[in-house]
């Protein structure tokens, strides 16, 4: 398996890749298994992948935020041994992650949680982004070998 056959399996083919990469074997080890893991509980325990029902817009950014520093102290214990967990990690990070807390950090610095219609625009662009981070938790699993958990703690309406 590639890593472009990885991404498209768990639908992250969006993701603008290096084609020597996307081409280069995908090949997960104990070390990977373990990073994937400890991202993985990370991020299942997060609003990253939980619906905002009837929290705070910056309670949720700062969450989402801190999935660098989350993915960095993973990287920091395990990178070295995880080289395929680290790959996906840091493409998840700075293309997926990145964009949504640059944006919105500027936009809370400018009072943007005080106005109820950038409220309601920074929960559809969150929406937006739990379904990606989804995605990642579901390779993560499968990249830990454990079952898929995420729907089953996510929140549904009546």
């Amino acid at each position: 398996m590639t890593y472009k056959d990885l991404f498209e399996k768990w639908k992250l083919s969006s993701l603008k890749l290096n084609l020597k990469f996307v081409e280069a074997e995908f090949v997960a080890d104990a070390a990977d298994e373990e990073a994937a893991w400890e991202m993985y509980v990370e991020l299942i325990t997060r609003i990253t992948t939980q619906r905002l029902e009837y929290g705070d817009e910056q309670a949720a950014l700062d969450s989402v935020y801190s999935l660098f520093k989350t993915t960095r102290r993973v990287l920091v214990r395990k990178g070295r041994k995880a080289r395929s967990f680290t790959k996906i990690a840091v493409v998840v990070l700075n293309q997926v992650v990145r964009p949504f807390t640059a944006k919105w950090h500027k936009r809370s610095l400018e009072g943007a949680f005080e106005n109820p219609t950038l409220c309601a625009e920074f929960r559809a662009e969150l929406e937006t982004l739990q379904d990606e981070l989804r995605k990642y938790s579901a390779l993560l699993a499968d990249m830990a070998k454990v079952e898929d958990i995420t729907e089953i703690s996510a929140f549904e309406e009546a």
